[in-house]
């Protein structure tokens, strides 16, 4: 059967087309950005053919040290770390303490799950300045773990886990009862193969939360070894565009976008499933 592509069809592709490129050209304006020298860049126009110098900007932007006093592969370990701390942290804590709230029955269950619940109404702003004392005060400053901890903690995770946990059929909790599972091993056997392709939908979603972070890395750092990648960009643009190398800032843009990218397409089927699947 052949189908008849009438107006529709063109316009929906067109207003796509639109989309795509008001997305990716200021992406490829930073990349040809980072291929010129400064001089091409502070005295517009900026080019929109990339340059000769793409080797030397980015071999500068990932082994010298700037205005940030590290260089950007320092910056990107760090981020690396800290992002994948961050999304492994908060599944493992939500997954827990979804299974707990839905298979055990205990005192003030319901009111364990809306207390968590109740966070989300808590803007970070609200919650930062706390959580910083307590972090300074047990020494986690300029750590990996004081990154890290503090934001492991996830009440959106745990609701969603939670609502996919109620849709579990009865019948293959009695089967593994039956078979004598017991919790934990009805939690590693069962719960977490068929939760698969939620948890790497949300391992995507919470990698790009902590490899974002911004606001509590300049809280928690003050050794610049402990920088992350969104903070040296911000660092390396200097007062003026005299004094800023912004060949090697946009260089260390295009390298802070790439690991995202690589997660997000390496679990893009996954990713998808796990958002849009009805029936897992």
């Amino acid at each position: 059967m052949v189908e008849k592509k009438g107006i529709s069809y063109w316009f929906t592709h067109v207003v796509l087309s639109i989309g795509v490129l008001i997305i990716i050209f200021p992406v490829w304006l930073a990349f040809v950005a980072s291929t010129v020298t400064n001089e091409e860049i502070i005295h517009p126009p900026i080019p929109l053919i990339p340059g000769g110098e793409i080797f030397k900007n980015y071999s500068r932007a990932l082994t010298e040290s700037f205005e940030t006093s590290v260089p950007v592969g320092l910056m990107l370990f760090n981020t690396t770390i800290v992002a994948l701390g961050i999304a492994l942290g908060k599944i493992v804590i939500s997954f827990s303490s979804a299974f707990a709230i839905v298979f055990f029955q205990f005192p003030f269950r319901k009111l364990c799950f809306w207390l968590i619940f109740f966070t989300l109404m808590l803007p970070v702003e609200v919650r930062i300045l706390p959580t910083y004392e307590v972090v300074a005060n047990i020494g986690l400053l300029n750590t990996y773990s004081g990154l890290i901890f503090p934001l492991i903690a996830s009440a959106t995770a745990t609701f969603l886990f939670r609502q996919f946990f109620l849709t579990v059929p009865n019948e293959i909790i009695e089967a593994a009862k039956i078979d004598g599972a017991k919790p934990m091993r009805f939690f590693i056997d069962v719960l977490i193969p068929i939760s698969r392709v939620n948890i790497a939908a949300l391992f995507v979603i919470m990698f790009i939360f902590g490899w974002n972070q911004y606001l509590w890395p300049i809280l928690m750092t003050t050794d610049p070894s402990m920088s992350t990648i969104i903070m040296g960009v911000d660092m390396m643009i200097g007062g003026s565009d005299d004094v800023t190398t912004w060949p090697v800032v946009m260089a260390a843009s295009i390298l802070s976008m790439l690991p995202p990218i690589f997660v997000v397409l390496s679990m893009q089927k996954l990713f998808i499933r796990g958002l849009t699947d009805s029936d897992k």
